[in-house]
């Protein structure tokens, strides 16, 4: 299956939605950082203070060359978010993306609604 994603931003929450699926290949994964760059600049938070959730149930699973080039990716300090909420369908997948996302503030969940709660769970409890 032939890697697609979309990347959306809400401003007004703070919170980037990534959906990839399929098998990516490097020029793939280069398309995806661009993408990244652009959807990143229409936030108005300062930087590091998004969230990120990113959708990765449809992905296949991934090269190890590629678990690295996603990694990362991930690890980049421009684009890293204060929070990061990964879907994931299978183990496999759960055991890439947890090698991938290394030791951030981050978890993997397979429910989209856990994920966005525990996305804003801090503003949640300041609230409170």
């Amino acid at each position: 299956m032939d890697a697609s994603f979309s990347i959306t931003a809400d401003p007004a929450r703070d919170l980037i939605v990534m959906r990839l699926s399929g098998f990516f290949t490097p020029a793939d994964l280069a398309r995806l950082v661009a993408e990244r760059q652009r959807v990143y600049a229409t936030l108005h938070c300062g930087p590091n203070q998004h969230r990120t959730l990113s959708d990765t149930s449809r992905i296949s699973i991934q090269s190890q060359d590629m678990v690295a080039r996603f990694g990362a990716m991930l690890a980049d300090p421009a684009y890293r978010s204060r929070r990061l909420a990964l879907i994931t369908a299978s183990s496999l997948a759960r055991m890439q993306l947890q090698r991938a996302v290394g030791k951030r503030d981050a978890r993997v969940f397979t429910d989209e609604r856990e994920a966005m709660t525990w996305l804003f769970a801090d503003e949640a409890s300041a609230a409170a």
